[in-house]
């Protein structure tokens, strides 16, 4: 096992390259099931989740060949349904899109239940009911697998969530992708990575329109061939890195990013002080001789601010002036990141979905831990503001969503660094 070690308090300075999305890169994967021929992915982000989807559509017979550390060619013409192993299934929450990849490929599907970050209740029902709208008779009552099929074929359908779900919406897409006919999605998510499964399945013949928007209309096309994509950048990484810059009252550039994506965060940063600056594909976060201020900030589905900037901005407000609070409006269980920053001195009060964040001048280094993805982001960025060493555990969590932190980091200054335990 091994841990990060941080000796807080250098200003970081510099420039980070983002890498591509996390949660566009893993459906996209799954959706190379629905394509004959070959796919040629890039940009993808050198992370353990990738590095997982990737083996697990390779155990169903998919063929991939890695052609450097961030492109892939894929080809799943030999894959077979219902195959991918409950071992590495389990391990990752985008598991999941396997149900709508496998019905949209072979009509029937089999996927152990998925694995993830534990952020509370995270039900598939919005997901199932996209798939019995499309002929499909489901099963999730099993402890250990959810199981399908349209045993008449699959049919295009108006399909309605009941409220926005971003894994449901792209399930739907992967099902309804090669259904002939026309189907909608009403309600639909609206995250710039569904748009990048849409324009990726486009581009391998698809008819996906309104992605983005609330209503998807897909017109199904029988066969989808292989293409060249390159997956867009990562917004949350971008923030963190962003956020990063402000808690060490340091000045960053972060490039290869989508500034609207960013828009939400921008918008809280510059609300507490933090002068940013867009140039082209490129944002500069400027922290240096900020006092930071109190904030309001509610999570809500985009383009609202996202629930995975939430754990890194409690850093921030960790250390601003005055009080501010937070109010989680996805995952109930969002706050578990709260304990481990108040080990390093933070004042904070959690009360069911709202927390009070009291700021103080410095944190101070610590033992801590990632209790989630972002949460280890959190503490990570916790430990570049503090005095003294932080040491944090668990980092394999922080490594499924994160490309080379620990390099990225160091380049712009920061002493970080990973030891043995």
């Amino acid at each position: 096992m091994k841990k990060i070690k941080i000796i807080g308090g250098n200003s970081l300075n510099g420039e980070i390259a983002i890498s591509g999305m996390k949660n566009a890169a893993m459906p996209i994967i799954y959706a190379c099931l629905l394509v004959k021929g070959d796919c040629y992915i890039d940009n993808l982000p050198d992370i353990r989740d990738v590095r997982i989807c990737l083996e697990i559509i390779e155990n169903m017979g998919a063929k991939v060949e890695r052609l450097n550390e961030s492109s892939v060619k894929i080809n799943c013409d030999g894959a077979v349904g219902g195959s991918a192993p409950s071992e590495l299934v389990s391990k990752i929450r985008a598991s999941y899109y396997l149900l709508g990849a496998e019905l949209g490929r072979f009509g029937k599907t089999k996927v152990t239940l998925p694995g993830g970050c534990n952020f509370g209740s995270r039900p598939i029902d919005q997901h199932l009911k996209g798939f019995r709208a499309l002929g499909a008779v489901m099963d999730a009552s099993s402890d250990e697998y959810v199981v399908g099929e349209a045993p008449d074929g699959l049919h295009s359908a108006n399909i309605f969530f009941d409220l926005v779900s971003v894994g449901a919406t792209i399930n739907a897409i992967l099902a309804a992708a090669c259904i002939e006919g026309t189907t909608i999605i009403d309600n639909a998510a609206r995250e710039p990575h569904i748009v990048d499964l849409a324009n990726f399945l486009n581009t391998c013949g698809a008819d996906i329109r309104g992605a983005g928007t609330e209503t998807i209309k897909i017109n199904g096309k029988k066969e989808l061939r292989g293409c060249s994509y390159t997956i867009i950048p990562d917004m949350i990484e971008a923030g963190t890195y962003l956020i990063a810059a402000a808690a060490t009252k340091g000045c960053i550039k972060i490039t290869n990013v989508i500034p609207k994506h960013l828009e939400s965060t921008v918008a809280k940063l510059e609300e507490m002080g933090v002068k940013i600056i867009e140039e082209g594909e490129s944002v500069i976060a400027d922290g240096r001789e900020v006092v930071l201020k109190p904030v309001a900030i509610k999570t809500r589905p985009y383009p609202g601010f996202p629930t995975d900037m939430h754990p890194q901005f409690g850093t921030l407000l960790s250390i601003a002036s005055g009080e501010s609070t937070v109010i989680e409006g996805i995952y109930e269980k969002r706050f578990k990141y709260a304990d481990e920053l108040a080990r390093m001195g933070a004042r904070i009060t959690v009360q069911n979905e709202r927390a009070s964040f009291k700021g103080i001048a410095r944190l101070h280094g610590a033992t801590v831990r990632a209790t989630d993805l972002r949460a280890g982001a959190a503490v990570v960025l916790a430990g570049l503001c503090a005095d003294g060493v932080t040491y944090i555990e668990d980092v394999h969590i922080i490594e499924r969503g994160y490309d080379d932190i620990v390099g990225k980091l160091k380049n712009v200054g920061a002493d970080i660094e990973y030891i043995d335990c």
